[in-house]
């Protein structure tokens, strides 16, 4: 689309102007499920599930949880909720009863679709612990009132699975209520929409503390998608590979919207898996693939990885996490994605702050962060003063613009700790910035780590180490000390056929880096905890070492 059909449109205007314009262009594309779906058709079933969503009552505003990994249902409840006005809940499927019932309640969902469960957890078993009431429930698809979320009437299951007697549609069912809607009613529904209206509200990882609901407008989501795919070229030739969760931001607006925006053609991976994206890319001859950092790792480190042919990649997106020099070097270099572009932002950003471009150097690219999107404001503000800095100098990234969220749901007081009143998003990273724009992320305020009255930033001795032959993946935190304050321990993975020891570690890092960053403690190990959105989780990693090390003395020292 051009950016004069962007400014203005709502998420559902947006797929009717593609639809009219490309009906035959494939919109949709399920290898492993045999499902490709013109943008004609692709919006029919839109439109159907958006009057279905009418029928059970739901009103511009309402909220429409989604809990599931990236299913057909998924993204056609994305583009459906954005015809009919109903704001889009995603909810992370790494939750379980407490989290599930915490986001039902918090965001006061009315409805909530569901798959049967990702491996080791039973959704409507979750569901049934989180929402008890349900089991008291009359009927399939009846109403039922619940106090622990109570403004929830609806839950419609996508997919197949054991309903257990509960008040529980199929989709099948949901979608049949289609007819209880004319299509005029539809048109005057969407007719009253406006691109300021809230329609997706994403809910952060929750690392720390509870996660909060970040209220995304149409403009918001419509615009970022739009500038990110401008930043890699895209258009209605690409097929973008979507690995990563529908329900984070990566997944929903790097992925399905940023492609709409550019008519070209999604091809979903329902749940990462390093060789179901290989065969996406060879099946599909995709040109484009998402992902975190460690997803692109395991895709090129899969023993089978030279059976299939990426030679079609042309572009793509590493972001959610620091993105190491060497691995975005072997994307570029092995895989073949030359014009692989890094992203930066935050949900709050929706999500997308600073991209690098397809013609930028590969230094640039694989060094910075890149430079602002179009209409998008950047600076670098002290720590302490609150005032901009110069060029190289070291501070908390700050942006302001279209892309801003409207703010956490129902929590004013959280959003102003973030956004300053003259608009301006405090991001908490830290990061400095060049004379041409260009950022490079150094960490985030709250990682940093004071050894002994030193500084020490997490991001720098990563990015050192991972430049050892050996190392696959790092990701170094702070652990309390009786007499530095803070230590530094760095968890370790192993390339696959290599054996390595810590003392090989440290000689590795001796006279190459200051003594106080050398890891004092090291461990290896096969997997991080993480989100489901890829993050990893480091306090988890501090929290493990602190118990296995014995350093719960000195953490009652370090914050007494």
């Amino acid at each position: 689309m051009r950016k004069d059909e962007i400014d203005g449109a709502t998420v559902g205007g947006l797929l009717d102007v593609i639809a009219g314009r490309r009906p035959d262009h494939e919109a949709l594309v399920y290898p492993d499920r045999g499902l490709r779906q013109s943008y004609a058709e692709f919006n029919e079933r839109v439109e159907r599930v958006a009057r279905a969503l009418m029928a059970l009552g739901l009103s511009a505003g309402d909220k429409v949880a989604v809990w599931g990994q990236n299913v057909p249902e998924w993204v056609t409840l994305q583009f459906a909720t954005g015809k009919m006005g109903a704001v889009l809940v995603t909810v992370n499927p790494a939750y379980r009863s407490a989290e599930l019932g915490y986001v039902l309640e918090q965001s006061d969902a009315v409805a909530l679709f569901l798959t049967s469960g990702v491996k080791g957890a039973d959704f409507v078993d979750v569901l049934a612990r989180a929402v008890p009431e349900l089991e008291r429930g009359a009927g399939f698809g009846e109403e039922f009132s619940s106090e622990a979320a109570p403004f929830l009437r609806h839950v419609v299951l996508m997919g197949e699975g054991d309903r257990r007697g509960l008040p529980i549609l199929t989709f099948e069912e949901f979608e049949r209520r289609s007819e209880e809607v004319s299509a005029e009613e539809l048109e005057e529904r969407k007719a009253s929409l406006s691109p300021q209206d809230v329609i997706n509200m994403q809910y952060t990882s929750g690392t720390t503390g509870f996660p909060k609901g970040v209220q995304l407008t149409h403009e918001n989501i419509i615009k970022n998608a739009f500038y990110i795919g401008e930043c890699m070229k895209l258009g209605p030739e690409d097929r973008v590979c979507i690995p990563v969760p529908f329900f984070h931001c990566f997944g929903c607006v790097l992925g399905t919207l940023n492609t709409v925006t550019h008519e070209g053609t999604m091809v979903p991976v329902e749940q990462f898996d390093p060789e179901a994206v290989l065969k996406a890319v060879h099946e599909e001859r995709c040109t484009a693939v998402l992902g975190v950092p460690t997803m692109f790792i395991a895709e090129l480190e899969h023993p089978d990885f030279d059976r299939y042919d990426t030679s079609s990649l042309r572009t793509g997106i590493m972001a959610g996490s620091p993105c190491p020099i060497e691995v975005m070097r072997k994307v570029v270099d092995v895989m073949g994605a030359d014009e692989i572009t890094i992203a930066y932002g935050q949900t709050e950003a929706s999500p997308v702050i600073t991209q690098t471009r397809t013609d930028d150097s590969l230094d640039r690219r694989v060094s910075t962060v890149g430079r602002a999107l179009p209409d998008v404001e950047v600076k670098i503000v002290d720590l302490d003063t609150g005032q901009p800095v110069g060029p190289g100098e070291q501070g908390d990234l700050c942006t302001r613009g279209y892309h801003v969220m409207r703010g956490y749901y129902k929590m004013e007081e959280k959003t102003r700790e973030v956004i300053d009143d003259e608009g301006w998003l405090h991001t908490g990273d830290l990061a400095v910035m060049d004379e041409d724009g260009y950022v490079r992320i150094t960490g985030r305020a709250k990682d940093m780590l004071i050894r002994g009255g030193e500084n020490v930033y997490p991001r720098e001795i990563e990015e050192f180490l991972y430049r050892h032959p050996k190392i696959s993946d790092v990701q170094v935190y702070g652990v309390p000390d009786e007499k530095y304050g803070e230590e530094v321990a760095a968890a370790i993975k192993v390339r696959p056929g290599e054996t390595l020891t810590e003392d090989e570690v440290r000689e590795f890092c001796k006279g190459e880096i200051a003594r106080y960053k050398i890891p004092r403690y090291i461990e290896f190990v096969e997997e991080y905890p993480m989100t489901a959105s890829g993050k990893i989780q480091k306090y988890k990693l501090r929290e493990a070492a602190v118990e296995k090390l014995g350093l719960r003395g000195a953490e009652e020292v370090e914050t007494a």
